[in-house]
């Protein structure tokens, strides 16, 4: 009898942590390495937000929390919800997870039953369809394609669905295509989906607050009214407010999906951090002026390395709408040879000889399960963005 579960056998590393990993390791030994594969701003956390976690500390909040959040929090994310994205959500209706893997894993594990699908967008984060594979169910990919900015059409979706679809991921900006949906194309999704009453939407909104230029921000269950009583709404404070390494993520949605959770999370982790909690609360409700200085200098990285990517022979990088990635092609690049004599035969080839030659650290395109791409996190220092992007430029050049 094997002693490892049989569902290890389905479930892939994420590709994202490898890579950074990798660039640590090479770090170590003494290279000169660029590591761009990190989804982690390089902001710090706000001293508002830091202090609120001291003053909880000292106020002897570090006790066990209750296992959906603590109320004062569950209250200011009902409040966000209403103020920035016009739902009518009770605060019994919001669930608090250590992170957004966990509100994501909990729904799913909450739902999935053997032989349930779960349509996933290409490119997708590389935990979706880890975590459906591990809750029982079956990831079934809709392909987007770059001419479209990597959205969802509604005719692939529909193409997608079948009667055992149980859920829909909607990702926007999508890590990793920066990728955001216009209401307009939101509402043609939506459209699709009112077709289908035995579909659910899972809506991941983490880098809701990451749009550039003139993009307005909307989510499906605000622009579908309809859909509301079958929509997940998940959100987190790690991207915008520079929380990574506090674990907090939300969401809200039916009561009955919120209390199934709920239990999952009573006999798996209970509440997160009372402290980190108290932080969230701060962040939610206390001064907002940083995001927009914060977007400001995003917006400034995105246009640096689209620009300078586009300079690079054989690659073609769109200009996304939001997030910190940007999701170039490199499908000029097939077929030809490394400096080390190496022939590039997909996305993989790619980044394995990209590092190899240049010490730049990216994630393949082909682990988000679209390619010849790879993914680059424009999170760190316009100085080390310029050097990395003159590096592939280099690379590129020297293919033959």
């Amino acid at each position: 009898m094997a002693f490892l579960a049989d569902v290890l056998s389905r479930v892939k590393p994420s590709a994202t942590i490898a890579v950074t990993q990798k660039a640590r390791e090479l770090k170590a030994q003494g290279r000169d390495v660029i590591g761009l594969g990190a989804g982690e701003p390089d902001f710090d956390t706000p001293d508002n937000i830091k202090q609120a976690a001291i003053d909880a500390i000292k106020r002897g909040e570090t006790k066990y929390p209750p296992v959906s959040g603590i109320q004062p929090l569950r209250e200011a994310i009902a409040a966000k919800f209403k103020r920035e994205n016009n739902l009518d959500y009770d605060w019994r209706q919001t669930i608090v997870g250590t992170g957004g893997k966990q509100i994501l894993f909990n729904a799913f594990m909450a739902t999935l039953n053997p032989g349930d699908e779960v349509v996933i967008p290409t490119p997708y984060w590389v935990s979706y369809p880890e975590m459906v594979a591990i809750c029982g169910g079956t990831a079934v990919f809709a392909e987007t394609r770059l001419e479209d900015s990597f959205k969802l059409k509604p005719e692939a979706l529909e193409k997608a669905i079948t009667p055992k679809t149980k859920w829909l991921i909607m990702n926007s900006p999508s890590n990793p295509s920066g990728a955001a949906y216009t209401r307009e194309e939101l509402k043609a999704v939506a459209d699709v989906l009112l077709k289908h009453p035995q579909v659910w939407v899972l809506t991941d909104d983490m880098y809701e607050h990451l749009t550039y230029g003139d993009f307005a921000f909307n989510t499906i269950a605000e622009v579908e009214p309809r859909l509301y009583e079958r929509t997940l709404t998940m959100n987190g404070v790690s991207k915008a407010y520079a929380m990574t390494g506090w674990r907090i993520g939300y969401a809200a949605g039916p009561i009955e999906l919120v209390k199934a959770m709920d239990m999952i999370q009573g006999q798996q982790t209970s509440g997160a951090a009372t402290i980190c909690q108290w932080a969230a609360l701060e962040a939610l409700t206390g001064p907002q002026d940083f995001i927009p200085r914060n977007k400001k200098i995003f917006q400034e990285r995105r246009d640096l390395v689209v620009s300078m990517l586009n300079q690079a022979k054989g690659i073609n990088c769109p200009v996304p709408e939001g997030a910190f990635y940007v999701y170039p092609s490199c499908a000029g690049t097939i077929g030809k040879k490394s400096p080390s004599g190496k022939v590039i035969e997909n996305d993989a080839d790619f980044v394995s000889e990209l590092l190899e030659a240049e010490g730049v650290a990216v994630v393949h395109g082909s682990a988000f399960g679209l390619g010849p791409n790879f993914r680059i996190s424009y999170a760190t220092s316009e100085k080390l963005l310029e050097e990395a992007c003159s590096r592939i430029q280099r690379f590129t050049a020297n293919l033959r």
